[in-house]
């Protein structure tokens, strides 16, 4: 089964406005890759994810087959897919028991600690727990058959988070809430061609194989290159698994194999300060290697300050409020958007010091 793809025109909506979750409704723009993005990414009150909601599809509690229920007295289940070492992991769970907390909802969660199988074996057991509601961040798209129909079986409804499941959405899962993966390769690509003059070998490092962010991630990212900057030669390409320490690694090799590598596009933030630490232990000046990543987390944002990163593109973790927001309007009967898309910032040299407490 094919993951539901994204519209292009969407409406903005803020998090705490539950009926635009539910409504896909009034005015739109047009997605433009040359607009400047908003520069509100933040912490606290300023941290609260703001969503693009796809300006089509919505899933209805009828249409999923599942039954009203009061969130208030309901067992939500949270699956966390990665070792929490990581900040985006840390603020991402968070973020859930923070809005659990301030719900007054019973909250299980569950850390699969980067391990696929145990991922799926805790969601069963979450399941078995008494769960009514399911608010997932995978590991990787692909193997959720066993959940799914364990999950449909006790009509219990599945909110996806940060990353797709390869299923059908308002079947097999509600919602997805995300960021544009394929945009965030974009603007990482405008950034490191305006880094960069437009020219000059250039190396990515691929975040983990096996989930939709990787791939959209380079898709947007080699595209726009392609189009834009024929002139910057991708020249190295390796998985550093989303870690600082196989960014580190990986950067070793590259130096070595590829001395005059010019730019660094890191698929998420851990990779580039691993990048940054291989360089440094290079003897390499700040700036002498561009680097651009994406995530938004306090020590990238530093790094441009510092001199090493030249920008960083945001993908905002806070889920807590926008997920909670819309299992409330779903288990109260109201429709929402299947595909609930994040409108992400980003930090460059003109912001960092400034926007550094914003950051995660």
């Amino acid at each position: 089964m094919k993951p539901h793809s994204r519209t292009t025109t969407r409406n903005i909506l803020a998090v705490g406005l539950v009926a635009g979750l539910a409504l896909v409704t009034g005015c739109t723009k047009s997605e433009s890759d040359n607009s400047a993005p908003s520069q509100t990414s933040g912490s606290g009150d300023a941290g609260k994810q703001v969503a693009e909601s796809g300006g089509g599809k919505t899933c209805a509690i009828g249409d999923y087959g599942a039954d009203k229920l009061d969130l208030k007295n309901a067992v939500v289940g949270f699956s966390q897919s990665e070792k929490e070492a990581n900040p985006f992991r840390i603020a991402e769970t968070a973020s859930i028991k923070a809005e659990a907390s301030k719900r007054g909802v019973k909250l299980l969660t569950a850390n699969a600690q980067s391990q696929f199988s145990k991922q799926i074996s805790d969601v069963q057991d979450l399941i078995a727990k008494g769960a009514k509601l399911l608010v997932i961040a995978p590991l990787n798209s692909d193997g959720w058959e066993p959940v799914l129909r364990s999950a449909q079986a006790k009509k219990i409804p599945i909110i996806t988070i940060d990353r797709q499941i390869n299923a059908a959405p308002c079947k097999d899962y509600v919602s997805f809430i995300g960021s544009d993966f394929v945009a965030q390769g974009r603007r990482a690509a405008d950034q490191l061609i305006e880094a960069t003059g437009g020219k000059g070998e250039i190396a990515i490092l691929l975040g983990a194989a096996g989930n939709n962010v990787t791939t959209e991630r380079t898709k947007g990212f080699e595209d726009r290159v392609k189009a834009k900057a024929p002139g910057l030669k991708i020249v190295f390409k390796q998985t550093g698994e989303f870690t600082r320490e196989k960014g580190q690694s990986v950067t070793e090799q590259l130096i070595q194999s590829k001395p005059g590598i010019k730019a660094i596009y890191a698929e998420n933030d851990e990779m580039g300060l691993g990048a940054v630490n291989a360089l440094k232990g290079a003897g390499k000046k700040p700036g002498a290697v561009k680097i651009v990543t994406i995530d938004g987390t306090r020590n990238a944002v530093q790094g441009i300050d510092d001199g090493w990163i030249s920008a960083v593109i945001e993908s905002n973790p806070r889920f807590g409020p926008l997920a909670f927001a819309t299992l409330d309007s779903f288990t109260q009967g109201k429709p929402v958007g299947e595909d609930i898309v994040i409108q992400d910032s980003q930090y460059t040299e003109a912001n960092a010091k400034a926007d550094l407490n914003k950051a995660y």
